[in-house]
């Protein structure tokens, strides 16, 4: 194994840190209260009613195998890169979901659309950096 650049470990330690970030944010979606959802707005609870379980699924993959894969990137194993690979693969599942089958892209806003590419930016960083880091020796 080769040494790191210095940049490698913030680097993903952030990412673990925003992977995490996604997992909160699942958990706090998937544990929702009838109570909860009946104080939302009308279209919201109509969104949550018509989505997919292999959407909610999908988001499961990409936020737990994302976390999973940082934490290969951290301890420098290379089975980080399938996990990760996984990972961008629930990502793209979510977001077809999202905004291709559902009517949530109009209803989202922009800020949500913005967020959603960055989620789909950092996995396909991610995925990048754990298959450089292979080829250059930085993980095993």
């Amino acid at each position: 194994m080769t040494n790191k650049p210095k940049w490698y470990t913030p680097v993903v330690i952030l990412a673990l840190i925003w992977n995490l970030l996604g997992c909160m944010a699942y958990l706090s979606d998937v544990r929702l209260t009838p109570e909860d959802l009946a104080k939302m707005s009308a279209a919201q609870q109509a969104l949550y009613a018509s989505r997919p379980a292999w959407a909610v699924a999908a988001t499961a993959f990409a936020v737990w195998g994302g976390a999973l894969g940082c934490i290969g990137l951290i301890v420098r194993k290379r089975w980080s890169y399938p996990i990760l690979l996984i990972s961008l693969v629930g990502v793209i599942v979510q977001e077809v979901a999202l905004f291709g089958f559902s009517k949530a892209a109009s209803q989202a806003g922009v800020v949500a659309i913005v967020l959603q590419g960055v989620v789909l930016l950092v996995a396909v960083g991610l995925v990048f950096l754990a298959r450089k880091a292979i080829r250059l020796g930085w993980i095993s």
